[in-house]
């Protein structure tokens, strides 16, 4: 049986974005904005079909890193289970070694629309890290752990977000 896993990373931190938030008619809310230059990079996986996900949050953007995600991600599918990956063409994801029991799927360049995983990226930061001001990096690194595992720990999101009619194999 195959199974189907969407990959992405996203940067996180400092600088980051302003998002709308509820406050009284007619007020006002004032956000901070932080101004500092401290960034991770969350690389995150899902498979809708089990609701599950996996991710890494790492400090750069290399193949190293990229390895060692798909490795973490080999061991979450099933052993009678094959994978489907479903990645991007970034530069960094070219000189991987594929495990046996997972195959890529490249997407065509230029086209985040086609990956689930970029709306998993919106819900994160518009729920769990937007409108924060960082103390340093470690802060970042913590807040990108937290918002992944609030993501995961409610059953069935990353499902209704990352579910795609043309993806799902019967």
């Amino acid at each position: 049986m195959v199974e189907v896993w969407f990959q992405d990373e996203a940067r996180v931190g400092q600088q980051g974005r302003l998002t709308r938030t509820w406050g009284k008619k007619g007020k006002r809310i004032r956000m901070q904005k932080d101004m500092g230059f401290e960034y991770a990079y969350i690389y995150g996986a899902i498979c809708p079909e089990r609701d599950v996900g996996e991710a890494l949050v790492m400090s750069h953007v290399n193949s190293k890193v990229v390895q060692k995600h798909i490795d973490a991600i080999n061991k979450c599918i099933p052993s009678d289970r094959h994978g489907a990956l479903v990645m991007d063409r970034a530069p960094w994801h070219r000189s991987i070694k594929v495990p046996p029991n997972m195959t890529i799927i490249h997407l065509p360049s230029y086209s985040p629309e086609c990956n689930p995983h970029e709306n998993i990226w919106e819900y994160m930061k518009n729920n769990f890290l937007s409108n924060k001001v960082f103390s340093d990096f470690d802060h970042v690194m913590e807040s990108c752990c937290e918002a992944w595992n609030k993501l995961c720990d409610e059953p069935g999101r990353i499902k209704s977000i990352g579910t795609r009619e043309w993806a799902i194999i019967n």
